[in-house]
């Protein structure tokens, strides 16, 4: 199985399955004498951690991450970071029964197909556990942000909950840590409880949509034509489990619009400096950051593993119907949020490194 990786200067690789013993990856080109610890990593962990309400799977993860290589007196090094997690809570019994069985919408098919070898016992690599590297990685990507950037920041929040969507006006940053859902909208989030209750009582799930912001980038990141920010950024996106679209600022709204409401003026600011009066690009134009904040979005579809039973086939062909039991997300998009801002910060971080080997 090869593509296990991705970014260009930095580059992170994973390894490690669902049920394994263990989940780890190598992030190689993270530049040298940035600070870094474990406990740097963690807190962007925790909050992908699994287990933390009863609107995510039951799975009892700790998800401590050992740095294994890299750093040297509390400071990287320029060589590989070898970062490793633990499995402790795999319950690889659960999944017996559809050893033989695919689950619709599930990558099972797919894989049987092409590898003519699948591991079932909770998707093995087509797993959503594996993105807790993309998070730990992530978190090295933002500490040299913090050092080469200072006050560029990267926070995400659900803006999306199957059919119900927040109020805008409503929106504050500081309710995204206030409620399970990372819900900047506290009435919204009130209402998400209520029926997230009644789809995970009756054994469905359903999908969602994130937000990813990311304010203090500097323009000139990116490249035209086919190092386009925003198409790494997409790429970067769809990468993650269970994601089915993407969108950079105004996305797909933008055929809606005008031309006169599309274009985001530019004036001079107080301080001399480009002063944009909207952003329907999502801080990018051609390719390259503008300035003004970046803003993508991405829909996660519901999860596909559920008690209703649904109709499917065996690997040797015969028709039958299936029921996932086990202990599954009901709304999988609650837990993709740290990972979106993971993938943002390991795309950004690409994109500086790339920026300052071509321009200085």
């Amino acid at each position: 199985m090869s593509h296990n990786g991705f970014g260009h200067l930095f580059r992170v690789t994973t390894y490690g399955e669902s049920h394994g013993p263990a989940i780890g990856c190598v992030v190689d080109g993270c530049p040298p004498k940035i600070p870094l610890s474990e406990a740097d990593l963690q807190p962007f962990l925790d909050k992908r951690r699994p287990g933390q309400s009863r609107y995510t799977t039951q799975r009892r993860e700790a998800d401590e991450v050992r740095i294994l290589s890299g750093v040297f007196d509390g400071l990287t090094t320029g060589a590989p970071i070898g970062l490793q997690i633990e499995n402790t809570d795999q319950r690889s019994k659960d999944y017996s029964e559809i050893a033989a069985k695919f689950r619709p919408g599930h990558a099972d098919f797919t894989y049987w197909e092409k590898y003519g070898i699948r591991d079932y016992r909770g998707g093995g690599r087509s797993s959503a556990r594996e993105t807790a590297m993309r998070v730990a990685a992530g978190g090295v990507a933002r500490k040299a942000l913090e050092c080469l950037v200072p006050g560029l920041s990267i926070r995400g929040a659900l803006v999306q909950m199957g059919p119900h969507v927040i109020d805008r006006a409503r929106w504050k940053w500081s309710e995204v840590d206030e409620n399970p859902f990372f819900c900047p909208d506290p009435v919204a989030a009130g209402e998400w409880a209520n029926y997230l209750d009644g789809v995970r009582k009756s054994g469905s799930s359903c999908g969602a949509v994130i937000e990813v912001v990311a304010e203090g980038v500097p323009a000139g990141w990116g490249a035209p034509i086919y190092g386009k920010l925003d198409s790494d950024l997409a790429c970067a996106m769809m990468t993650i489990n269970a994601v089915k679209g993407v969108e950079i600022g105004a996305g797909f709204g933008a055929a809606a619009l005008s031309g006169e409401e599309n274009a985001d003026e530019i004036r001079i600011g107080n301080d001399g400096k480009p002063l944009f009066r909207s952003n329907q690009a999502g801080g990018i134009l051609g390719g390259i950051s503008t300035g003004q904040p970046v803003v993508v979005r991405f829909a996660v579809k519901p999860t596909s593993s559920i008690l209703t039973p649904r109709d499917t086939i065996t690997t040797d062909g015969r028709e039958t119907d299936i029921v996932t039991k086990g202990r599954h997300d009901p709304c999988v998009g609650i837990r993709a949020v740290p990972v979106g801002e993971a993938m943002m910060a390991c795309t950004l971080l690409d994109h500086l490194l790339r920026h300052r080997g071509q321009c200085g």
